[in-house]
């Protein structure tokens, strides 16, 4: 990521709610997820859980790199 989509991405966390709660709950998802890859083996639920949370976290950046474009258009 250059510089000017840092700067971006940095500025809306502090002036956009609904990015600055997308990227929390994706950094909380991020944490989850290493928890699970740390185990040697999963469960079946937490093998369900794994994949959930894959696909929650992807739906989770889409929605970010939407505002993102919508800003960088604006700009």
């Amino acid at each position: 990521m250059n510089a000017q989509a840092q700067d971006l991405k940095a500025h809306l966390l502090k002036t956009d709610e609904e990015f600055h709660t997308l990227a929390s709950k994706h950094q909380e998802l991020e944490g989850r997820l290493h928890e699970l890859t740390a185990k040697h083996y999963l469960s079946e639920p937490e093998q369900l859980e794994e994949v959930t949370l894959k696909k929650r976290k992807l739906q989770l950046k889409d929605r970010m790199e939407d505002i993102l474009r919508r800003h960088r258009q604006q700009a």
